[in-house]
C-alpha cells in the first residue's frame, strides 16, 4: 500500500527538491485540519512546520502517493534520523475548495517545536510556501 505524504515546501511540485519526490500527485490542493505554525528558517530561508498544532495557519500543500523507495529518498533529503532533522509524523489534512471536504490521514515532514529558534524565523508564520519564498531557499551545502 502506498504512504499518502503531505508536503508544504520544497518537495512540491516545481519547487526546489521537488527531484527527490517520485510520488504520484494526488488530484487537488490540500490544507492541515489543524493549525501549524510554518515559517521560513534560518540563513537557508528552509520551510519548517513546526509541531506545534493549535498555533499558526491551516497550511496548503500537496499530497503524494509515495512507494518505500522513494519515501525512503524523502526521509534522507529530510534528515528523520538526524537530531536536527525533520520527524515525520501522522495528521490529517482535507481538500481545499471541495464541497465534499475529503479527509486524509497522511505522512507529513515536522520540526519538533524545541528545535526552533526564534531569532532564526524569517519570515512567517505563513499559510502556504510559495514560488516567491522559494526563491530564498539555498540548498545545504555539502
Amino acid at each position: 500500500m502506498p504512504n499518502l505524504v503531505f508536503v508544504f515546501g520544497t518537495l512540491k511540485e516545481g519547487f526546489p527538491n521537488f527531484t527527490t519526490n517520485k510520488g504520484v500527485r494526488v488530484g487537488g490542493t490540500f490544507m492541515t485540519v489543524e493549525r501549524y505554525p510554518l515559517y521560513l528558517v534560518g540563513e537557508r530561508f528552509t520551510p519548517w512546520l513546526v509541531d506545534a498544532a493549535g498555533e499558526g495557519e491551516q497550511v496548503v500543500g500537496q499530497v503524494f502517493e509515495v512507494d518505500e523507495p522513494a519515501l525512503a529518498a524523502m526521509d534522507a533529503l529530510e534528515r528523520i534520523t538526524e537530531p536536527d532533522g525533520y520527524r515525520r509524523v501522522t495528521l490529517e489534512v482535507e481538500t481545499l475548495g471541495d464541497a465534499q471536504r475529503t479527509t486524509l490521514g497522511v505522512q507529513v515532514y515536522i520540526k519538533p517545536r524545541e528545535q526552533l529558534t526564534p531569532t532564526e524565523v524569517r519570515l512567517g508564520p505563513l499559510q502556504e510556501y510559495t514560488l516567491e519564498h522559494a526563491k530564498l531557499y539555498r540548498r545545504r551545502s555539502l
